[in-house]
């Protein structure tokens, strides 16, 4: 994919986007949905903000508000296909939901994401039919593949496994393809952390060298053959060997919790991408954008499940993702 706009063609998105800044939820926001009595409160401080919190339903109300999201993004640039970083995931989760669909011979209700760069049942078609050439080559080759192995051996995992790794690569290639480098550090930090999670899993389980090669992305950032040398021996030497990498922050995370580390690989990338705040021309702001967005959707929807299921304000606040703005 080439893209066939320059910097001025993104001048008026990236006015657009400054104004939808201004409805990003601030820190302080956040801090008035901990203290919010009950669910009630919540919803009446997120509809001040411009949230439609008619239906009162959390899962709703946030789907919508990321409907209207990609739908601002839509009106504002010509060619989709330079976000398909951004969707690619929900692409290839959909083509799980396919296979597994398939093999178990069951329809399954809800549970294709809308939020896609290809149709989901277009995805479903290629899977029923066993009509690969629907799908773009990599996807095809890896759909194959996957749906073989879960007719032979009913190992879902690893099929999991495959995809994450295919998905991965697949945003690499889509953010190369832009050379925005808002696009490419996103990549590139979303596979750094999915293999260090998956180094840490490989080490409780003790996973072999098979499983944690094959499940391994190549990034920018972390060398493979160190992590799965690691990985074999156990969390201490993860540790050991992230704390020699531009990654050593993320040990004392990993130590605390697995949400405190997913907190810090979505902080990350929004200290990345803040800097684009301060840019007037090209892709990048519209990209920093799609991410802080989908960043706040992500910290509402903890927030509100947190304050549902009785959670204490302090373990709250704790896994609150920073605020772009």
């Amino acid at each position: 994919m080439s893209i066939a706009y320059t910097d001025k063609n993104y001048i008026y998105a990236v006015s657009r986007i400054r104004f939808a800044e201004l409805r990003l939820l601030k820190a302080d926001t956040f801090e008035r949905l901990s203290a919010a009595s009950d669910m009630k409160e919540c919803m009446s401080v997120l509809s001040e903000k411009g949230y439609d919190t008619a239906s009162g339903d959390i899962d709703m109300v946030l789907t919508e508000e990321r409907h209207r999201l990609w739908s601002l993004i839509g009106e504002l640039v010509p060619d989709m296909s330079v976000f398909d970083v951004f969707r690619i995931q929900n692409d290839y989760d959909n083509l799980k939901a396919a296979i597994k669909e398939s093999v178990l011979d069951h329809e399954m209700k809800d549970i294709y994401t809308r939020e896609a760069g290809l149709d989901p049942m277009l995805v479903r078609r290629a899977v029923r039919e066993r009509n690969y050439r629907l799908l773009p080559d990599d996807m095809a080759r890896e759909a194959e593949i996957c749906h073989d192995i879960f007719l032979r051996t009913g190992d879902g995992q690893l099929c999991d496994v495959i995809l994450d790794r295919a998905a991965l690569k697949a945003m690499q290639k889509a953010a190369a393809s832009t050379k925005e480098q808002v696009l490419g550090d996103y990549a590139e930090l979303r596979a750094a952390s999915a293999d260090i999670k998956i180094a840490i899993r490989a080490a409780d389980t003790g996973k072999d060298r098979d499983f944690i090669s094959r499940a391994l992305a190549d990034c920018s950032l972390i060398d493979t053959d160190s992590l799965e040398k690691a990985a074999l021996s156990g969390r201490d030497a993860i540790y050991a060997y992230l704390a020699n990498t531009d990654l050593s922050d993320a040990v004392p995370e990993l130590k605390s919790s697995p949400a405190a580390f997913e907190r810090w690989c979505d902080d990350m990338i929004i200290r990345k991408v803040r800097s684009q705040l301060w840019n007037s021309f090209g892709l990048g702001p519209v990209a920093a954008y799609i991410i802080a967005k989908e960043t706040e959707i992500k910290s509402v929807r903890i927030l509100l499940t947190a304050k549902q299921n009785g959670f204490p304000m302090e373990m709250i606040r704790e896994r609150m993702r920073e605020t772009y703005v």
